[in-house]
């Protein structure tokens, strides 16, 4: 593992953390406010209904940016090691044999592209 793969490994880890946590009191915040209006009220049924939506919302919030943030990452680390590499190829090619080599490892994308 490189250092650039272990420090996105321990950012990822870090974010699913800190975002847990956060969420975590959020919801104990939303519970201990649900309990205070309970006791005030005694609807519970009424408020009950109201609680269930917004802990479901943050919890899907939560993973759904968890997830979204994590595919994310792994997207923009194999197209930096893409990139990287396409550079490598191009350096050691060499700008006279470039033109065969495209023609070589991509003539025939561009000629099934054109058809029709």
């Amino acid at each position: 593992m490189t250092t650039d793969d272990l420090t996105a490994a321990q950012a990822d880890a870090a974010r699913w953390r800190y975002g847990f946590f956060v969420v975590l009191t959020g919801i104990i915040v939303i519970l201990v406010a649900f309990g205070a209006a309970v006791f005030a009220t005694k609807e519970f049924a009424t408020m009950f209904a109201g609680v269930c939506g917004v802990i479901g919302t943050i919890i899907g919030a939560y993973f759904g940016i968890q997830a979204g943030q994590s595919g994310k990452a792994r997207v923009e680390m194999e197209l930096h090691k893409a990139h990287e590499l396409a550079v490598r190829l191009a350096a050691y090619v060499g700008t006279e044999n470039a033109p065969k080599v495209i023609d070589d490892v991509l003539g025939s994308r561009r000629r099934s592209a054109s058809r029709p």
